[in-house]
């Protein structure tokens, strides 16, 4: 047995220490940010995470009172992405964004990934977003009901692109295939950005996207809008019909993006990026931005760390279940 004297003096070194660590940390997060972080995003640029990714960065970095690099690291549907910002030293100088796709549904459609949800501390959700099929402007269609007869009638031929299976576009393209009830074939890029240009082109039928990154390309005439899947008509689109408007409900298309930050990242550091994107996302320049984006912010009562949380604990099951034949492949 240990005697009672040895313990009390292993208590103390424990306390000791325990109280050391706890001022260095406080020290450290007190002096964060020092020098210029980086926001890996896990995609191209010029696509939806990457647009708000940017804006937010922006604001961000004006706020901790340092700049915030984007590093645009593109592959298997985010994954790479990820797997670098798990990496990364938990000190708050690298941090990424990610959405349903990358930090949710990836673990079904890639199950031997270098990391898990647990290599994450979420840091605040800092958008909402809609999703938009759009077709190529040449495309015979011209509604969502045409569009799904000429599907039915030629199985298979019709082809969308995404952003990479995994990505939130690909989701958007698995949930409208299966509520539609067409078979169709999905064509992953290394971002949404290569996906619309190729659609723009003509090189592809169409494209699953965010409105963030298709909006202006739709009223260009660059591409054709098909339909949004949300309740409501977007102020930047009012002439595409919602899901409902027209004729398929059961086409539901709105996500959401986050900031992450890898695990071991101190509490006080995530407190001080979650104030950060508090005021990022409350600024006029992001309000505006989003706006002309058709993407919208989150309400007061969604910036908490714990609420980005409970939305990967609960898409991470739904897509479980969405996904189970792709995990089979």
């Amino acid at each position: 047995m240990i005697p009672f004297v040895v313990k009390r003096a292993l208590a103390a070194v424990a306390a000791l220490a325990f109280a050391t660590f706890s001022v260095a940390t406080c020290a450290f997060a007190q002096d964060y940010p020092k020098r210029p972080i980086t926001m890996i995003v896990p995609f191209a640029a010029g696509g939806t995470s990457d647009v708000i990714a940017r804006a937010v960065a922006e604001q961000m970095g004006i706020a901790l009172g340092q700049t915030i690099v984007i590093e645009n690291v593109a592959g298997a549907g985010g994954s790479t992405a990820l797997a670098r910002a798990s990496r990364a030293e938990p000190d708050g100088y690298t941090i990424a964004i990610g959405n349903a796709g990358t930090n949710a549904a990836t673990y079904t459609i890639y199950p031997k990934l270098p990391f898990t949800p647990d290599s994450f501390v979420p840091i605040a959700m800092v958008a909402k977003t809609f999703g938009i099929i759009a077709l190529r402007k040449d495309f015979p269609a011209k509604d969502l009901k045409e569009f799904i007869a000429y599907a039915k009638a030629n199985p298979g031929k019709i082809n969308l692109g995404h952003a990479g299976v995994g990505s939130s576009n690909y989701l958007i393209c698995k949930s409208f295939i299966t509520a539609a009830g067409i078979d169709a074939t999905l064509v992953g890029y290394r971002g949404a950005a290569p996906a619309l240009t190729d659609a723009v082109g003509s090189q592809i039928d169409g494209v699953c996207d965010a409105a963030a990154s298709v909006s202006q390309s739709i009223n260009e005439k660059l591409v054709k809008g098909l339909v949004v899947g949300s309740t409501v008509r977007l102020a930047t689109l009012p002439d595409l019909p919602t899901s409902a408007e027209a004729g398929l409900p059961e086409f539901e298309a709105q996500g959401w993006n986050g900031l992450f930050a890898p695990k071991g990242t101190p509490p006080a550091v995530i407190a001080k990026l979650n104030a950060a994107a508090r005021t990022a996302v409350e600024t006029e320049a992001v309000k505006k931005r989003f706006a002309d984006l058709s993407t919208v912010a989150p309400d007061d009562n969604e910036h908490a760390p714990e609420l980005l949380q409970q939305l990967v604990t609960r898409d991470v099951e739904k897509y479980r279940k969405m996904l189970a034949d792709d995990a089979k492949q």
